[in-house]
């Protein structure tokens, strides 16, 4: 852990040099010295996942927010209407060839 973010933690809850031997030794006699690097790496796992979670969700929302992935749809062909006279000559066309 970083330092700053180490004295910011102690300032946020305005602890002193003694209050933090305190509760150390008061974990220490809770938990007892084998117990102290289990409960730290979970500790530390915690933090770490944390932390993942936090960057995979900003992530999200940026891309989310990011033009650059946008791609407009493709426009649709449209066909141009067939004339109406060429239209019933072929109609009829056809209807001559079934005939004959």
């Amino acid at each position: 852990m970083d330092v700053f973010m180490m004295n910011a933690m102690f300032g946020l809850f305005n602890l002193g040099g003694a209050e933090i031997i305190l509760i150390l030794a008061l974990v220490l006699i809770l938990f007892g010295a084998r117990k102290l690097p289990e409960l730290a790496k979970g500790l530390g796992q915690g933090i770490k996942e944390f932390k993942k979670a936090t960057r995979e969700v900003t992530d999200e929302v940026q891309r989310s927010m990011d033009d650059n992935h946008y791609s407009p749809p493709t426009p649709k062909q449209i066909q141009e209407p067939t004339q109406p006279a060429q239209a019933e000559k072929t109609a009829a066309a056809q209807t001559t060839e079934r005939k004959g």
